[in-house]
């Protein structure tokens, strides 16, 4: 991916598709530690590793979220195994007020969980699985 700029990445948007990636930036800029990563087609956020990303497409905001778990609440529209342990929820929201308090569960979720990276992650104990 080609590095790029919020100026960049965000230019052409209308209001309202800029108010949807917007606000999936402003939550997750308030996540201890997490480096924003602008690319020319998307805004990815991470710690040693990527774990949520989204671009606006066709007026939705198209939503990625790593877990280290398959969730089914919020539904994803799709989701596929990135790694042995790592599962890629995509998401596709219309409306802004579609990005919930789940939502940002999972974001958090994953920065905690995937964000570290494998060998940083070993003691964490994956909060959809017993012991």
């Amino acid at each position: 991916m080609v590095a790029s700029t919020w100026g960049n990445l965000t230019r052409g948007l209308d209001g309202e598709d800029l108010a949807k990636l917007t606000v999936f930036r402003d939550f997750c800029r308030t996540i201890p530690e997490v480096q924003e990563r602008i690319h020319s087609s998307e805004i990815a956020y991470a710690r040693n590793r990527v774990f949520a990303s989204a671009y606006v497409k066709s007026h939705y905001l198209e939503l990625g979220i790593e877990l280290l778990r398959e969730v089914d609440d919020p539904k994803p529209r799709t989701r596929f195994p990135t790694t042995k342990t790592v599962t890629m929820h995509r998401y596709s929201l219309r409306r802004i007020e579609q990005f919930d308090e789940r939502l940002r569960a999972l974001i958090q979720e994953a920065a905690d969980t995937v964000g570290p990276g494998a060998r940083v992650r070993r003691n964490v104990v994956d909060p959809g699985r017993s012991r």
